[in-house]
C-alpha cells in the first residue's frame, strides 16, 4: 500500500512522487510561479488529479501569512443590484487568485461590524464593503486590513461609486425633454448619501423647467409603504420618478392594482438598471450604473492595497447612462 493511501489528504510531496519530479517543481506548477515547461506542467497536473490532491490553504497561510481571500459585505442580498455586484467582484478576485467570503448584513450595522470582525478573524486580507447606512461601523478595523467602500461614499476610505448627482440630472433632462412638468418623486431613504445625491441631482436639474408636486421616502424595496401607496394615487402629476428600480417596479405594480396603465395614464422612471428593469412590462426607463466597472475598480484597488500600495485614499466616481424604455414616453403622446 502506498504511503499516500494512508492519509486523508494527499500532500504536495505525494504529487511529486507520482509525477517523478521535485516538490519545488510541483509548487511552481500549482502556484503558477517559476518557469516550468508545458509538458512537465501537464504531468504534474495529471498526477495531482489522479490522487485527488487539493491545495491546503490553511497550511499555506500558516507558512506564508497569506490566505489569498477577501471579504465582501453587502447590505441586502435580496436586492438584485447586490448579487450582480457580487458576481463581478468575485470574478475579478478569482482572476487575481483570491477567494471571496460573503456577509449579508441585512441592513444592520451591528451585523456589519460583527461580520467584519469574523472575516478578519478568519484571515481575509481585505474587505469590499457596501455600507448599510452612512454610519461608519467598520472604523475600528481600518488598521487591520484594507477596506474599499462601494456605492455609498464614506470619508477616510478608498471609495468607488457612480456619479449619482450626474445620473439624477441626466434623468431630469430626459423627463423634461419628454414634456413632463408636474412630477411626483418616491425617493430612497434620505439618510443614505447615495439616495440624497440621486434626489438632489434630479431636483437641481429640473430647476424652473418643471415642478416637484410631491415627494415621499420609501425603502429601497419593491414593498411600498402606506404613505407611498397613498401618495401615488395623486393624478395631478404625469410621471413618478423613483429612487431605484425596485421602488419603480413596486410603483408600477401598485398603479396596475389601481387600474391605471403605464405609460398611458402615468409614466414611471427608476434608477440603477437592475436585470428586472428590462423584463418588466412595460420596460422600465432608468439610469444605468456601470456594474462591471464598479466591481472591477473596487476589486483592483483592494488587491493593490493588499499588495502594499500606499497612495492617498482614492474616491472614484464613474459615469452613468440613460436607458430609455416604455415606461416613460412623451406627455400626451
Amino acid at each position: 500500500m502506498s504511503r499516500s493511501s494512508n492519509r486523508n489528504r494527499p500532500t504536495l510531496q505525494d504529487v511529486a512522487r507520482k509525477a517523478g519530479v521535485s516538490a519545488a517543481t510541483v509548487s511552481y506548477v500549482l502556484n503558477g510561479t517559476g518557469s516550468v515547461g508545458e509538458d512537465v506542467q501537464k504531468l504534474v497536473r495529471a498526477a495531482a488529479k489522479s490522487i485527488r490532491y487539493r491545495v491546503n490553504y490553511v497550511a499555506r497561510a500558516t507558512r506564508t501569512g497569506q490566505t489569498h481571500s477577501i471579504g465582501l459585505i453587502l447590505p441586502d442580498i435580496n436586492n438584485p443590484f447586490f448579487p450582480e455586484m457580487a458576481h463581478v467582484i468575485q470574478a475579478e478576485a478569482r482572476r487575481a487568485g483570491y477567494a471571496v467570503f460573503l456577509i449579508d448584513s441585512e441592513g444592520d450595522t451591528a451585523i456589519e461590524r460583527s461580520g467584519a470582525e469574523d472575516l478578519i478573524g478568519r484571515g481575509v486580507e481585505g474587505i469590499v464593503w457596501f455600507p448599510a447606512s452612512e454610519h461608519d461601523s467598520l472604523a475600528e478595523f481600518q488598521n487591520d486590513v484594507p477596506i474599499v467602500v462601494v456605492d455609498r461614499p464614506l470619508p477616510n476610505y478608498d471609495t468607488v461609486s457612480s456619479d449619482y448627482v450626474a445620473g439624477g440630472a441626466m434623468l431630469a433632462e430626459h423627463v423634461i425633454q419628454k414634456g413632463h412638468q408636474s412630477i411626483g418623486m418616491v425617493t430612497g431613504p434620505q439618510a443614505l448619501p447615495s439616495a440624497r445625491m440621486r434626489r438632489d441631482g434630479f431636483v437641481q436639474a429640473v430647476g424652473d423647467s418643471g415642478s416637484i408636486a410631491w415627494e415621499v421616502e420609501n425603502d429601497f424595496s419593491i414593498q411600498l409603504s402606506d404613505a407611498t401607496r397613498r401618495q401615488i394615487k395623486d393624478e395631478s402629476v404625469s410621471i413618478i420618478v423613483c429612487g431605484n428600480d425596485l421602488i419603480a417596479i413596486g410603483v408600477m405594480r401598485a398603479l396596475h392594482e389601481q387600474g391605471r396603465r403605464v405609460p398611458d395614464e402615468m409614466c414611471v422612471a427608476g434608477f440603477d438598471d437592475i436585470p428586472w428593469a428590462g423584463y418588466s412590462i412595460p420596460g422600465l426607463a432608468t439610469v444605468r450604473q456601470p456594474f462591471g466597472d464598479l466591481g472591477k475598480e473596487a476589486a483592483d484597488i483592494l488587491i493593490r492595497r493588499i499588495g502594499g500600495d500606499v497612495v492617498p485614499a482614492m474616491n472614484l466616481q464613474l459615469g452613468m447612462r440613460l436607458v430609455s424604455r416604455g415606461s416613460l414616453v412623451a406627455k400626451d403622446h
